[in-house]
């Protein structure tokens, strides 16, 4: 089973870092970097690791800023990039694709995807999962 997972908004509180969108909009870096965990992540770990040695795939599928430019997108990927190991050291990601921003990201994936936003659990193609209870699902997967 491939297991997917969007970030900002469903693993990273991007949006809960004061001055995110002004930020965004100025290119600046800043709320990738700095947003904080929107789950347990040891927890999240722990669930992640047993669900890979059981044989499935982890993967991030997150989208870049919107409005970006090639050096920006350069610096947002190295941020996400970095969150990733600082928040999850242990979970060594099958795949990580950082695409630009409204990328379906049903051309990424398959399997079960993770994301705040509708419009991508929607349009995915296979078991899509808001953010609510995303350990507790998890869980529930062999």
């Amino acid at each position: 089973m491939n297991i997917n997972f969007d970030m900002d908004g469903t693993i990273a509180n991007l949006y809960g870092v004061e001055g995110w969108l002004n930020d965004l909009n100025n290119k600046s870096e800043r709320p990738y970097r700095e947003a904080t965990p929107l789950v347990n992540m040891s927890s999240l770990a722990r669930v992640l690791n047993r669900l890979q040695r059981n044989g499935n795939t982890i993967t991030v599928i997150s989208w870049l800023a919107k409005n970006s430019n090639p050096d920006f997108d350069e610096r947002v990927t190295t941020a996400k990039l970095e969150w990733l190991k600082k928040h999850l050291p242990s979970v060594k990601w099958n795949k990580i694709s950082i695409v630009a921003y409204g990328t379906p990201k049903s051309t990424c994936g398959n399997g079960i995807l993770f994301d705040d936003e509708e419009r991508n659990r929607n349009e995915w193609n296979g078991t899509a999962y808001n953010v609510d209870n995303i350990i507790e699902i998890l869980k529930k997967i062999k």
